[in-house]
């Protein structure tokens, strides 16, 4: 079974936690929080920061146990100390000016996502918000961006979202490899080598590695106070935990002190850890191969990686439909990641691919948003979830060639009241059969070619 209490990581991707390991929480505004979570379905997801400039991996590209896989891009240079300055004095250049924050949200909008989940700080440390803990951010005036009126990016993102009716969740990695709080000079291996961890022995000095924690806990402090309503602190970076060389930066503490203040509804999500502040889990670039039935959410790239590339590919809409439908026939949420390009605008191409997955989401939102998991879940090509009397059945189209079908066998479900087509206006009919299966039969269709999915509501007694 996927997903332990032991962090594993594979090219910087985590597994995640076992659905028999979660621990369903008992605080009521945390449990409705999580009801509107799952009723949401769709998220965007954001990876960015001056790292885009270059193209590369974000941040992974530091660590020198990461090399192997992350440092495919980086063609100029053997020299990892020398990169490492490279890469943080890339602040001085970062001036992404066509960055708008209400365009963003105008299209997450239109093409049906709910909620946005951006990444505040990555491993890197450098902080996408004014904070007071660190110049390393995107209001230092060593940064030419911060004389832009859009300077400060999770304000002025969060507060567009927001104003447009999506919710707000809030990446925040735990590790952070700029502070000397966790990768202290001091400690610097010989040959200069990092890796992801800590670089000192956390019970030899437990001064430094409170400053670490203080930093952390203020910096947590400062977006979910000056930042509006947030609905998840997102956590990054599951070998930050107490049984892995005693890296514990107290998440609870700081998340129960939110909670008694200013973000009462608060989920937590400490990621791969388990335990009472996972309040739901995160597969990352998979689906489970069966449905979960505690609440959970897959963040998956819709190009290939989490931050901008130069020479990414983008799913197909045909691709990312179908993911949709795969994730929420499984009882999950779908955080879909498009990293902006460094002048502050997204990809077209990926662009043009959400906005066909909108496109597809006006017609058959009904079968998406609000829904839950219906037995039996993924047969036969058919895809179904349910909404009070209401079950859906998608049946998935495998590509442009397909054959178009006009005859389909669904499970007993019940005394049947009615059925339509959702995603074409064509004419139906019904019958049982065999044991009471119920086939619709598609009489006429209103729209030419291979649909990303037939999509039909069934109303029963």
């Amino acid at each position: 079974m996927p997903g332990t209490k032991k962090d594993a990581l594979n090219n910087g991707v985590h597994d995640y936690t076992a659905e028999n390991l979660y621990v369903h929480p008992d605080n009521p505004a945390v449990l409705e929080a999580l009801e509107k979570f799952r009723d949401h379905k769709l998220g965007l997801m954001m990876h960015w920061s001056p790292a885009s400039q270059l193209g590369i991996y974000e941040s992974w590209c530091m660590s020198d146990d990461s090399a192997a896989w992350s440092k495919g891009d980086v063609d100029w240079t053997d020299d990892m100390n020398e990169f490492r300055q490279q890469y943080r004095n890339l602040r001085t250049t970062f001036n992404p000016i066509r960055f708008q924050p209400e365009v963003w949200a105008d299209l997450a909008k239109e093409c049906g996502f709910q909620y946005l989940l951006f990444t505040t700080k990555h491993h890197d440390g450098f902080c996408m918000w004014d904070t007071e803990t660190t110049d390393y951010k995107v209001t230092s005036p060593n940064t030419p961006f911060s004389s832009h009126r859009y300077a400060d990016i999770c304000r002025h993102l969060f507060d567009s979202f927001r104003e447009r009716g999506m919710s707000i969740h809030a990446y925040f990695s735990k590790p952070d490899w700029n502070t000397p709080y966790y990768w202290s000079p001091e400690f610097t291996s010989p040959d200069g080598k990092t890796d992801r961890n800590v670089n000192y022995d956390v019970e030899k000095h437990p001064e430094i590695w409170e400053e670490f924690v203080a930093m952390s806990h203020r910096q947590i402090t400062e977006i979910m106070t000056n930042y509006g309503r947030i609905e998840a602190l997102w956590l990054d970076g599951g070998w930050v935990r107490p049984e892995n060389k005693g890296q514990d930066i107290r998440i609870g503490e700081i998340v129960e002190r939110i909670r008694e203040t200013t973000q009462p509804h608060l989920m937590a999500v400490d990621r791969t850890v388990g335990g009472p502040y996972e309040n739901f889990i995160t597969p990352e670039q998979t689906v489970p191969d069966d449905p979960v039935l505690v609440p959970w959410e897959s963040c998956v790239t819709l190009g290939r990686r989490f931050s901008f590339n130069y020479d990414d590919d983008f799913k197909t809409p045909r691709e990312l439909i179908h993911l949709l439908i795969n994730i929420i026939a499984k009882g999950g949420n779908l955080a879909l990641n498009i990293a902006p390009q460094p002048d502050g605008r997204l990809p077209v191409k990926g662009v043009a691919t959400i906005r066909e997955l909108g496109a597809f989401l006006k017609r058959n939102g009904e079968a998406v948003y609000g829904t839950r998991e219906c037995a039996p879940y993924l047969a036969d090509g058919i895809a179904y979830t349910r909404k009070g009397s209401k079950v859906y059945a998608f049946y998935l189209y495998p590509d442009n060639s397909a054959e178009v079908r006009h005859s389909f066998t669904l499970p007993n479900f019940g005394e049947v009241l009615s059925v339509s087509l959702l995603s074409d206006e064509g004419e139906v009919k019904t019958e049982n059969v065999d044991e009471g299966k119920l086939r619709i039969t598609v009489l006429s269709r209103t729209t030419q070619g291979v649909p990303y999915s037939d999509v039909f509501r069934i109303e029963i007694k």
